[in-house]
């Protein structure tokens, strides 16, 4: 054990504090003792303190200040690149569509080829996040993105870019693990607000839409992640992940820090933690306890990102499509003809786009009055409400109302979806529960080209089958085992499915 730096209250004022390393028994149980680092005044330390603290009584004690809005802005770049990386799909495929003459087909596997890359880099990055830590592993995989984003620019054919946008999108596989971080350093309850919130840093792309040509839109879409990598070396690693590790007085350094960012005084007490030597085993998802919420959950995130990047993929293709009633929108069109995107294609796309602010908003105020689980339902039920009526003839505005709706709410669910993983899961494995999760996400993000970009297909039948997935998905919500509002991270498994640990104390 040692000491949480502290304050001690003297007749000549504020006395700071040192640890020394009692080095006669270098073991798990090392002690720390405090000695005074003032010349004028001596403080005497006759007692211990033996109140039992948890990591989240401490942060609930530093509360959410000055470091929590620097970790917002640097974490909230690295799921900026995500957000990027998914509004150039929506963009991307019709421009090189007309560019360089493809077929519908091969438009639908440029998309589909980044989520075949995503989904095999999300367990792999969620896996290595458990076991060497979250911070190395997200620059890592940032500096990944940023490569072969660049890269993806100077391609000179379809097949070039195939490969280089399936290597960017194996990088955006990490980039849920900025979640994982970010909330390990959040209070209780401002966790949901907080992850909520960063996603609107990750909205602002749709403001920025693409004029100069698809080269310069790659371009901008490596910004944030180069801002990112440039500023990294502030981050520190999460605490929880180094307390699990044995690395107590970096974690306790980690907690200082913090206090003292906020202008606060860390709480005198101990820290009892459980060190886990074999941390991110996909098997611990499977336990008595974890697997109804492991299967669920999968579910939820592949309907998640089926109907968000169906909606996505499927304005596009629907703004293109005229207003023309008694026919397929566009089933009667070839795989070959060509639609550059109008000035008010871009406007409508623009309003569309922005339905992710409102639709932030509104889940954020429900995940904190109604619950997680409910704010998932209603997410997938009103976006079931809204997207089926747009295989009608319904005119353009109408139309227009109608995606900014269901949009709304199908984006709302997927960060809904996020605050929700993270708190359900314990530190030993949460990087790999997310990291899975995103990757079951991205074979729904797969298949999901192949029915709104292959135009033999957008009609009812499709629709159908994205307000049907968004039926049973909302159910699943309400059927989750577990409600996580007002309840503290999980630091490791309780009872027998805790393996490999050693019980440490941390004054």
């Amino acid at each position: 054990p040692f000491f949480l730096p502290f304050s001690v209250m003297t007749s000549r004022g504020e006395a700071s504090f040192v640890g020394h390393r009692n080095e006669s028994q270098v073991t798990d149980s090392s002690v720390y003792t405090i000695a005074s680092a003032t010349v004028d005044s001596a403080v005497t330390i006759s007692s211990l303190f033996t109140e039992t603290l948890t990591v989240d009584d401490v942060l609930e004690v530093i509360g959410f200040g000055k470091f929590q809005w620097k970790i917002s802005l640097l974490t909230g770049l690295s799921w900026l690149g995500d957000a990027m990386e998914m509004m150039i799909l929506s963009i991307l495929g019709p421009q090189l569509h007309c560019e360089w003459r493809l077929h519908s087909y091969e438009v639908a596997l440029l998309t589909s080829v980044v989520f075949v890359g995503m989904g095999i880099g999300s367990p792999v990055w969620g896996k290595l996040c458990d076991k060497y830590g979250r911070k190395v592993c997200l620059v890592i995989c940032m500096c990944w993105t940023l490569y072969y984003g660049l890269m993806s620019t100077f391609a000179p054919v379809y097949g070039w870019l195939l490969v280089l946008r399936g290597l960017a999108g194996f990088g955006v596989g990490g980039a849920p693990q900025a979640v994982t971080l970010y909330s390990e350093f959040l209070p209780v309850k401002a966790r949901g607000m907080c992850i909520m919130l960063i996603a609107v840093l990750s909205s602002w792309p749709c403001l920025v839409m693409p004029t100069l040509g698809w080269k310069w839109l790659l371009i901008l879409s490596a910004l944030p992640m180069a801002i990112f990598v440039c500023f990294c070396f502030w981050l520190p690693e999460s605490p929880r992940f180094d307390l699990l590790t044995g690395r107590r007085e970096k974690a306790m350094a980690t907690l200082a820090r913090i206090a003292k960012d906020n202008g606060k005084v860390l709480p005198q007490g101990k820290i009892t933690v459980c060190k886990q030597n074999d941390r991110g085993q996909i098997k611990d998802l499977f336990t008595p306890q974890y697997w109804r919420t492991t299967l669920l959950l999968w579910f939820i995130w592949f309907a998640n990102a089926f109907s968000y990047y169906g909606i996505v993929l499927l304005t596009t293709e629907l703004l293109q499509a005229e207003d023309s009633c008694g026919e397929d929108k566009i089933g009667s069109s070839c795989s070959l003809e060509c639609k550059y995107l109008t000035s008010a294609d871009y406007k409508d796309l623009l309003w569309t786009t922005l339905a992710e602010f409102p639709g932030i908003f509104i889940i954020l105020l429900a995940v904190e009055y109604i619950g997680r689980k409910k704010s998932l339902a209603l997410s997938f039920f009103m976006f079931s409400l809204f997207a089926l009526p747009l295989c009608a003839c319904i005119g353009r505005t109408t139309l227009t109302i109608f995606i900014f709706i269901a949009r709304a709410f199908i984006s709302g669910g997927f960060q809904a979806v996020y605050v929700y993983t993270p708190e359900v899961y314990p530190t030993e494995n949460r990087a790999l529960a997310m990291g899975t999760s995103s990757a079951i996400a991205r074979v729904g993000a797969m298949i999901t080209p192949f029915v709104a970009q292959m135009r033999l297909y957008v009609s009812l039948p499709a629709l159908l089958v994205y307000c049907c997935c968004a039926v049973l998905a909302g159910i699943a919500s309400l059927i989750l085992p577990i409600e996580t509002l007002g309840r503290a991270l999980q630091e490791s498994h309780p009872g027998p499915e805790a393996r490999g640990q050693t019980s440490s104390t941390t004054t």
